[in-house]
């Protein structure tokens, strides 16, 4: 288990089904990784928790985010990275504005530059990675969901890139992630616009994989994006990670050069333990296990 941070409190939840030790609350953006032995084994979360700030991207927590993505990154434990909110109502609020107000033109441009570099590093992540958005995802908060691989929201979440509504444009990858996912001209009229809009209907645009209905808790989108990355968690690793390279790489060129670059990810499959572990359940006819490798 990691702690990172100084810039909010959370409470050390118990995961899996031996649990982890209890830990007094500490504060910051926190990741847990999912070592217990239980099913949830090799589902880390990062856990935003900047209360006062509504997870407002100022300087320390956007550093804090940064370590966490470096101690995820070459960690063969982990098999999916679940970003959740700690504070009710919010996934992430966007950039910190008042931080903001304070920095002069130049630094205003680098930190911009270190917020769009943040979200590749993001969307770099070699393993799947889902957001549950439980609140308010505006701005810079929108644009961290859209470098995840999948988002779940819940059906009041609410959702937009406001920067126009601020003088601003989106500087962190919405212009070019915000497309992808839901088409150019629909880009153009939230972006256009600053429109906020609510997990039904980020859903039947796309934006979203899943909505459900909130519960009491404040939970339902880490609930289902729980259930979500347990899905991912059964199926070959090595494999999964080609097939989000494949994907991703092939997105960046045109379908010929897409079908060369799978051609080379499937390459460097085919020699791995747990393809011919596959092929051997099947053969088998048993559940396969799979190693990694």
């Amino acid at each position: 288990m990691m702690w990172l941070g100084r810039a909010g409190r959370e409470l050390l939840r118990r995961w899996g089904r031996g649990g982890l030790p209890a830990a007094a609350p500490r504060r910051g953006a926190e990741v847990l990784v999912g070592t217990a032995g239980g099913e949830s084994s090799g589902i880390a979360e990062i856990l935003m928790s900047r209360p006062h700030a509504r997870n407002s991207l100022g300087k320390v927590f956007v550093a804090e985010l940064f370590s966490a993505l470096e101690q995820l990154r070459f960690d063969e434990q982990v098999r999916v990275v679940v970003f959740k909110s700690q504070v009710k109502g919010v996934f992430c609020a966007g950039a910190d504005l008042k931080e903001r107000a304070q920095m002069d033109d130049a630094e205003v441009g680098h930190f911009v530059k270190r917020l769009r570099n943040l979200m590749d590093e993001i969307a770099a992540l070699p393993v799947p990675t889902i957001a549950a958005i439980d609140g308010y995802a505006l701005g810079g908060g929108l644009e961290l969901a859209l470098a995840c691989d999948l988002r779940v929201a819940a059906s009041s979440a609410k959702m937009g890139l406001i920067e126009t509504t601020r003088g601003l444009l989106p500087g962190a990858g919405g212009t070019q992630r915000l497309p992808r996912v839901v088409g150019i001209g629909l880009a153009k009229e939230l972006i256009f616009t600053g429109r906020q809009v609510d997990g039904e209907e980020a859903l039947s645009m796309g934006l979203v994989n899943h909505t459900v209905p909130q519960n009491s808790e404040g939970d339902a989108a880490y609930q289902r994006a729980l259930a979500l990355a347990k899905e991912i968690l059964p199926q070959a690793p090595f494999a999964v990670k080609m097939g989000k390279l494949a994907i991703n790489r092939g997105m960046e060129v045109d379908i010929a050069s897409g079908m060369a670059i799978e051609g080379m990810c499937y390459a460097q499959n085919i020699p791995t333990r747990d393809r011919q572990e596959g092929m051997a359940a099947f053969r088998e006819k048993r559940p396969p296990r799979f190693v990694g490798k």
